[in-house]
This record gives structure tokens, sequence and C-alpha cells, in this order.
């Protein structure tokens, strides 16, 4: 794989070092560029044989240039990255809402992946979806994926454009999820329920149902039907759930909103 260099290793990019350490990349062969990274970060850094700087290492081409960094600090932070950037280094930036045209204005043209995780990559149950520019070789892409694999499944993309439905629909997704945990519990609390055994009851409920989504390989239409007995309790929720004016449009309405502040964000 060659030598890989991460840059920010805060909350997805350390997400991301673990996974790498964990799955065969070696240690030695990484390089991790932070202004202040935690005092376990600095551990698992140092326990891992990595190599760790707060600047820019002089000398130093990357294979890998790993960006883990927030948007609004990728304009200070990518010029003096150029030096790292070879013939043979392929880029990749996990940042939101920075394109490639935007990455190649700072960084020089280059093999450069454009990818979109989200937070359960944290805890291994992330998904990915990624954009590779022409120049990526199939060699380069196989070592990305192998990369990027490590928090959950990758889906390539066809076009760049794509990355911005890719953040509302994956990238923003969890955020939806906790706050329907948060309307079940609050609807619960409303029935008749503690507030804090509604909310156990939410949560558990929504974290079984998406390890039983994970682990079957029946279609959500399908664990849906299975749970729904005609006339019953599950049936008359859903007849308001599925309403013309319940969760699809509300959803269709939600994704729209995210995919048009991602076009926005990306300019």
């Amino acid at each position: 794989m060659g030598s890989v260099v991460l840059v920010g290793a805060g909350n997805m990019g350390g997400a991301m070092l673990s996974g790498w350490l964990k799955n065969g990349v070696p240690g030695s062969s990484v390089t991790v560029i932070d202004p202040g990274p935690s005092e376990a970060m600095l551990k698992q850094i140092s326990d891992a044989g990595a190599t760790y700087t707060k600047d820019v290492p002089a000398g130093l081409k990357a294979d890998i240039l790993f960006l883990a960094l927030k948007p609004q600090v990728m304009e200070a932070v990518l010029p003096p990255l150029k030096l790292l950037v070879g013939s043979q280094t392929v880029v990749v930036s996990v940042a939101a809402g920075k394109t490639l045209a935007f990455m190649e204005q700072h960084l020089g043209a280059a093999a450069m992946v454009r990818a979109m995780p989200n937070t359960p990559a944290m805890v291994g149950r992330g998904v990915t979806g990624a954009f590779a520019n022409a120049t990526v070789s199939a060699q380069q892409r196989d070592a990305v994926h192998r990369l990027l694999k490590v928090s959950g499944p990758v889906e390539w993309l066809d076009n760049e454009e794509q990355i911005n439905a890719v953040t509302a629909v994956s990238g923003s997704g969890p955020a939806y999820v906790f706050y329907l945990v948060e309307c079940m519990a609050e609807a619960g609390r409303k029935a008749g329920l503690q507030a804090d055994l509604a909310m156990r009851l939410a949560r558990e409920t929504v974290a079984g149902a998406g390890e039983l989504l994970h682990q079957s390989p029946d279609a959500a239409a399908k664990l849906r039907q299975n749970v729904t007995s005609p006339g019953g309790t599950t049936a008359a929720a859903l007849s308001v759930l599925m309403a013309d004016e319940g969760m699809q449009p509300l959803f269709d309405a939600a994704i729209e909103a995210a995919r048009k502040r991602a076009e926005e964000l990306a300019g």
C-alpha cells in the first residue's frame, strides 16, 4: 500500500486510523499530522509505531494522502500539504462540501478521491460513498477502497454530483435516526410511560431493528411486513405513518433540503 499520511486525527480520522491498524496496515507506514491530538490518540500512534508530527515533514511524498479535516479549515490547511503530493500520490478527502476542483486549486492536478463516510464509522458500522477522478488508477482505487472499508461498505459513485445525495441520505442520515428515537420516546411519554423508560425502549428498539436489518437478507419492506399483522396495532400505527401526508413526503422534503444545502456548500 505504501506510505499513508493522515491529516486530522479527530473523531473521524481517529476512527479510520484505528480501523487501519486493526486490519493490517502497518503502523510504520503511517504518518499522522494534527496540531493537537488527544492523549489517547497519541498513545495509539506511539504503540502502533506510527509517526506523529504537528507540521508537514520535509521530503516526504505520500502514496495516499488522507484528509480527515473539517470543511472550514481546508482553505488554510491545504496549501502546505502540496509538498506531500507527488506523481504517485492519491489524495482522499472526507471533508463535506469541498469539491475535487477545490482541492485541485490548492494541491494541483493529482489522482483524487472524494468520500462521504458517516459517524457510525466510529464503531465500524458506517457506510461510505466515494467518487474517483479520471487520474486515479485501478491500483490506487483498490488501495483507497481497502482503507475506507475498515469502517463499513463502500459505494463507488458514477459522478461527483451524487456525493450531495449521499450526504443527504447517509452522511446526515444518522441524525434522522437519532431524532426518530427522540420522537418515539416523547410519544411514549405522552402515552403514559416514564420518560426514562420510554427512551430506553425507543433506543433499544431502533438499535435492535437496525441490527436485524443488518443481519437479515430480507428487504426492509419484507421485514416491516413481518411485524405487521392485519388489523393489529402495528397496522394502526403504519396507517398514520404511511398516509399521503405521512413519513414519505417528510423524508422527500428533508433529503432534498439536505441535498440542496450540500450543493450550496460545494459552491
